[in-house]
């Protein structure tokens, strides 16, 4: 039963059998695959002497281990050698579609896949990286996998998955001016805890998330998962259809006009019933920042470690105090980037924040595009020479200081703050102190050469 949800309707449109156990299989329309759980996938079926089922519903690019600087070292082309040859290697000779950098539409999976238009509402797509929750910011159904069933999924299309409950997150009132989505998941997590979507999936609704873009509400499922949710979703509206109007892997002519007539059904019914539900009011939610270990060690207006209650080993890790204020605290490198903000308009609020003005002595700043179209996007509005005036780096598009498999790191004992998703220990390098924050807060951060916290405007920012 769907129980009138939009997840449920999803789950059963792809539906193909229950299994004594209570297992259900699973069609799986769409899968991306990345320079690292995608090579390895594809080096199994090569192995196995496999083909790849339906090579068309696939697509292939390297963000992970690729270099974002001009120059490799000698770990990255170690890790170039086998992970990103192999995935143009294998993909050409298995006929997936490759996106390889310099072809226009090399980026990070869950930057390509939005803006392609590879990501359709209504959709099943799975990709070997948790955050593949992004995708349900236009009502797909998307979900991160391991390297094991991204191999079951190359040679079946299908995959065997227990059904999750449901919950809905319901968001009122609108965000101020200067508070983003990025603030907004933060704050959630921290309202509701990192365990709040645990084998639940998540649905995110209300007059807040009406006033979001589609990039804006990409950020926000993005951090989904960081609730403990392997799904996110918001139902597709007339914003969604704007947005995929024309895109490249987008049906056109009378197919477009009959996705249009099925995508409009995509919702949960007013008398949807969900395993649990939250209301909240989101009308005086800050800028958010975080201080600790996970997403959920998180403050806002202020910026102050909890007097009481905050895990000891995070504090030591981040060298804090319980009730220390993060305010002023010196930064050593700011990272703009990662599939939660490395999107156009992400650049485009950093960089209205640092036109003019000049990044702080002794500060690493990088920005990195999610993808070649938004780099090349952002070079054509000037945006680019706006962060290369101020002194940031400006680099290739990849995954980058998000992960630490590229070569990209912060060094032993340095802080950072970060518009990634996750500050877990030694996230982006060994013994690296992560802060995250939203584009904006970076950007400030940068040119303070501190932790600043901006105070939010009365009035609404309707792309949040």
């Amino acid at each position: 039963m769907s129980n009138g949800t939009l997840f449920g309707k999803l789950w059963n449109r792809h539906l193909i059998l229950t299994n004594p156990e209570g297992l259900d299989l699973i069609h799986v329309d769409r899968s991306l695959l990345t320079d690292l759980s995608g090579t390895v996938g594809l080096e199994e079926m090569e192995e196995d002497g496999r083909k790849v089922a339906n090579p068309a519903l696939h697509a292939a690019m390297p963000d992970h281990v690729i270099p974002t600087g001009r120059e490799d070292t000698p770990q990255q082309a170690k890790l170039r050698e086998r992970f990103v040859r192999n995935l143009d290697r294998l993909s050409v000779q298995q006929g997936i579609r490759h996106f390889g950098r310099g072809s226009g539409r090399q980026g990070i999976v869950h930057v390509v896949g939005l803006e392609q238009g590879f990501t359709l509402p209504g959709a099943t797509l799975v990709c070997g990286d948790s955050h593949t929750s992004t995708h349900g910011a236009v009502g797909a159904l998307a979900w991160g996998i391991g390297s094991t069933e991204v191999k079951h999924v190359l040679a079946t299309q299908t995959l065997w998955m227990k059904r999750p409950k449901t919950a809905r997150v319901w968001l009122d009132g609108s965000l101020k001016r200067g508070v983003f989505s990025k603030d907004l998941i933060l704050w959630l997590i921290g309202e509701l805890g990192a365990d709040f979507g645990r084998e639940h999936a998540v649905e995110f609704a209300g007059p807040a998330i009406d006033a979001l873009s589609i990039e804006a509400r990409a950020s926000l499922c993005n951090l989904g998962v960081e609730m403990g949710a392997r799904f996110a979703l918001i139902a597709p509206d007339e914003k969604t259809f704007a947005y995929h109007r024309g895109r490249p892997y987008v049906p056109d002519g009378e197919l477009w006009e009959s996705a249009l007539e099925d995508w409009r059904t995509l919702h949960s019914d007013v008398t949807a019933i969900f395993d649990k539900e939250v209301r909240l009011d989101v009308s005086d939610v800050t800028p958010q920042i975080t201080w600790g270990v996970s997403p959920e060690h998180v403050t806002g207006r202020g910026g102050a470690v909890p007097a009481e209650g905050a895990e000891s080993g995070a504090l030591d890790y981040m060298g804090l105090c319980a009730g220390q204020s993060l305010i002023g605290l010196p930064v050593d490198y700011v990272f703009i980037g990662s599939c939660a903000n490395s999107r156009i308009e992400d650049l485009r609020i950093a960089a209205d924040i640092v036109r003019g003005q000049q990044v702080a002595g002794g500060v690493t700043a990088w920005v990195v595009p999610g993808s070649e179209a938004v780099k090349q996007l952002a070079e054509a509005e000037g945006l680019a020479d706006i962060f290369i005036a101020a002194g940031f780096e400006w680099r290739e598009p990849g995954c980058s200081m998000c992960n630490a498999v590229n070569g990209d790191l912060v060094a032993p004992g340095k802080r950072a703050v970060s518009t990634s998703n996750r500050n877990f220990v030694g996230r982006q390098g060994p013994n690296a102190r992560t802060h995250l924050a939203s584009p904006a807060t970076a950007a400030l951060c940068a040119l303070a050469g501190e932790i600043r916290i901006a105070e939010p405007e009365a009035a609404i920012c309707p792309a949040g």
